[in-house]
């Protein structure tokens, strides 16, 4: 899956927490996430420089919200885990280190009770 794929598929399925998805479409739409905070960011900035308000950047954190719990989620489906694991990131430290080793290990091969392999198709 490209860059380009991943983020149709995070936006396509923002509110699907049934199904998988690989390394590569959960690690590319963190990283749109990160890049539109950073631009989103950059533009506060330059248009409120002299007040600590962030509107874009708390707009574009709204907006990315519940994408974000939906690919980590299934994320968490690919390496045949209940997507409840997800809260193990509000353990300081501990939980946040297992979640991204979780996220860059490889999923299960072939079916798992949350679906079809998300590569099967792809060579």
């Amino acid at each position: 899956m490209n860059f380009a794929q991943a983020i149709t598929a995070g936006f396509r399925n923002y509110v699907n927490f049934t199904r998988r998805a690989s390394r590569s479409e959960f690690w590319f739409w963190v990283l749109f996430a990160v890049l539109v905070s950073v631009a989103a960011t950059l533009i506060d900035v330059a248009l409120f420089s002299d007040s600590e308000i962030s509107p874009l950047n708390t707009l574009a954190g709204l907006a990315l919200l519940l994408p974000n719990l939906s690919v980590s989620v299934r994320r968490l489906h690919d390496l045949d885990r209940s997507g409840w694991w997800i809260l193990l990131g509000l353990i300081p430290i501990v939980g946040w280190i297992i979640i991204i080793i979780w996220n860059c290990s490889k999923g299960t091969p072939g079916p798992n009770r949350f679906g079809p392999d998300p590569l099967a198709g792809m060579a």
